[in-house]
């Protein structure tokens, strides 16, 4: 699994962001279609909320790749 930390200072970082961060989409527009279509999980569960907060912990799924979210 991948790991992407927050920036320093940083408490949480958007779905949308994070995907990107994550390259497991190369633009923001591509990352909207794909949660507002349901298909990307959020800790196992379909989350459809692009500016939704992910925290250190959370685990982000989408096109069989996983990438955490850590701290610095």
């Amino acid at each position: 699994m991948l790991e992407i930390p927050l920036k320093e200072g940083e408490e949480f970082i958007k779905l949308g962001q994070f995907m990107k961060k994550a390259a497991m989409v190369g633009s923001g527009a591509d990352a909207k279609i794909f949660i507002t279509e349901g298909e990307v999980l959020v800790n196992g569960e379909v989350e459809t909320r692009r500016g939704k907060k992910l925290v250190p912990g959370d685990v982000v799924s989408f096109d069989g790749e996983e990438a955490k979210v850590v701290l610095p």
